[in-house]
């Protein structure tokens, strides 16, 4: 009876829906969706809240995955509803019943639904908090389908409205997938820390990885995998390569001086993985800093007179700093477990970085001669690369899920980026990403410490 609408507004990439309709359920539907056509498998994630206080308290938004545009067809769809009702809501045959698998969370708003084959998976969450699952097997929508936003008023006679955020449509990687050596695409995004609000700055289909935020507030910089350095204007959305002379083989183990004057670059040789060089800011001739390798490097001194770096030597990786124009290394950490991930705060007293000695990757710190060296997180995710925001309060860092090896940090997993203060303490989500490796390795925070810069991943769509 009432037209559904669509509006996007481009300047905070937030999607407004309206929609009415009795109802998604029994043998048909009526509401008002928000498509695109879809094969394979596919992570899809969003923000999303009602507008007013409603009509009925079944109204219902969220994600939907249909076979046709048949208000009868097989779907499958994630959502929540007005009174904050949460389900998986499935129909496996066209003009079936509905079934439904209700969520043990009420309310949530971070609303995310995953296919893998015939399998779906509804992830929810308040934001801040970690996400809770629910899935179904065993629903055959075909390989081709529809995906999409949608707002159901559960009302005839009503038209309701919800706006959708940070909404993103991921292919993830291939089952078959080998590790540095296959890559699938890349998205260069910025997000208010305090709110959550992303922004998708450009998409490149190749692997792009950990964004420095320089000091001026004008550029990212960031690696891919094929070695060069980028620096990436924030202004005009557009990239220039940094001349970093003979060293184009660097990972992305990089970071900008406190001052913003040097670059830290961690580069592959012929005898080593990665050793630690600088170069200018604007680029110019590299100067080797460590003479032997693998050396990692992670944080320049707020003084500017050392690199702190993981050093890999006699088959044990831990912490060790160096002058800033080379000489003997010393070494912080003596852990037979792997240490990584050092980071300076900005007053120099601590170094911030992560550990696998108590069994899972956490974080912590030590002063910055090495000594009273104290575990910070105590969870059951795997925990890497603390960065310091430039104010000295908060720890930004990204937490992989317990399926993973703790000593190792791979692309292309189910992460989150999460918020906690410099003393330790309560830890909140504020990103839900499809990455890992490559997302954040280096500190990326803006200068005045109320936005981050981050790396996300899809494989390109269709």
């Amino acid at each position: 009876m009432h037209k559904g609408s669509l509006q996007y507004d481009p300047s905070i990439q937030q999607y407004t829906i309206s929609g009415s309709g009795v109802n998604i359920w029994g043998t048909h539907d009526e509401f008002h969706y928000a498509w695109r056509k879809l094969k394979g498998n596919f992570i899809l994630q969003t923000q999303a809240a009602f507008i007013g206080k409603g009509v009925d308290p079944h109204r219902k938004i969220g994600w939907m995955v249909r076979t046709t545009l048949d208000t009868s067809s097989p779907m499958v769809i994630a959502t929540v509803h007005g009174d904050g009702l949460t389900s998986l809501q499935y129909r496996k045959d066209q003009a079936g019943a509905v079934s439904q698998d209700t969520s043990v969370l009420r309310g949530p708003d971070m609303i995310q639904l995953e296919r893998k084959g015939n399998q779906f998976i509804m992830s929810v969450a308040r934001f801040g908090e970690t996400y809770t699952k629910t899935q179904v097997e065993n629903v055959d929508l075909g390989d081709d389908v529809y995906v999409g936003l949608f707002v159901c008023s559960h009302n005839k006679n009503v038209l309701e409205k919800a706006t959708f955020d940070n909404v993103r449509i991921i292919k993830p990687v291939k089952e078959n997938f080998v590790p540095y050596r296959e890559y699938i695409g890349s998205s260069i995004e910025t997000m208010d820390v305090a709110t959550g609000r992303r922004k998708l700055l450009y998409t490149d289909t190749g692997s792009l990885q950990a964004p420095n935020w320089t000091r001026d507030n004008k550029y990212l910089i960031y690696n891919t995998n094929k070695g060069l350095m980028y620096r990436f204007d924030l202004k005009t959305y557009k990239s220039e390569v940094i001349n970093t002379g003979d060293v184009i083989r660097n990972n992305n183990d990089h970071v900008l001086s406190f001052d913003g004057k040097m670059l830290g670059l961690s580069s592959r040789t012929p005898e080593y993985n990665s050793v630690v060089y600088t170069v200018p800011v604007q680029g110019g001739a590299p100067k080797q800093i460590t003479p032997t390798g693998p050396s990692y490097l992670h944080g320049f001194s707020p003084d500017g007179k050392f690199l702190v770096f993981t050093g890999g030597r006699n088959n044990n990786f831990d912490i060790y700093k160096v002058p800033v124009n080379g000489g003997a290394e010393i070494r912080l950490t003596t852990d037979s477990a792997l240490d990584d991930g050092p980071e300076y705060s900005p007053n120099g007293d601590y170094i911030y970085f992560n550990s696998v000695r108590t069994g899972r990757m956490q974080l912590w710190r030590m002063k910055f001669d090495g000594s009273n060296q104290e575990q910070l997180t105590f969870d059951d995710f795997n925990n890497w690369f603390p960065h310091i925001s430039p104010d000295g309060k908060w720890i930004v860092y990204l937490s992989f899920l317990n399926d993973i090896n703790p000593n190792e940090h791979p692309f292309y997993r189910h992460v989150y980026l999460r918020l906690m203060p410099i003393e330790g303490g309560k830890s909140k989500v504020i990103a839900y990403l499809y990455g890992g490796q490559g997302s954040i390795n280096t500190p990326s925070w803006s200068p005045d410490s109320k936005k981050i810069a981050f790396m996300s991943n899809s494989d390109q769509l269709p």
